[in-house]
């Protein structure tokens, strides 16, 4: 049963459209971007154009597949809201500072496990 809407999303165009732009908003590029750069840097510089063709057409194919992910999970009209909110001010300001938020709580959440592990050693 839960293949058939799956289907149907990826038989929407625009919807598929409008999920990749939400991606895009979400500051998915910025990582995406960084990743391209610090692979590429093992590329010799004759064959860095090559490289950011073919690498920027893999990107595209990411914002695909993670598009297929999210329109299992939300609605067409979830991805419409979703993309008013990201458009926002409100939005744009959590776009921006989403990458650092996610690197700020990893890093949180690397010394909690730290601790809980120093908590677990005294009761063994």
């Amino acid at each position: 049963m839960t293949m058939i809407p799956f289907v149907k999303a990826q038989e929407n165009p625009e919807f598929t459209a409008d999920t990749v732009e939400f991606l895009k908003l979400t500051g998915a590029s910025v990582g995406f971007d960084q990743a391209v750069m610090q692979i590429g840097a093992i590329v010799s510089a004759e064959n860095k154009e090559a490289y950011a063709k073919e690498a920027a057409t893999s990107v595209d194919g990411l914002y695909t597949k993670m598009a297929a992910m999210y329109m299992e999970e939300f609605t067409h009209d979830e991805i419409k809201e979703l993309l008013k909110f990201y458009n926002s001010d409100l939005g744009k300001k959590m776009a921006s500072k989403q990458m650092m938020l996610v690197q700020k709580g990893m890093s949180l959440g690397q010394n909690w496990g730290m601790e809980l592990q120093q908590i677990a050693q005294k009761y063994q």
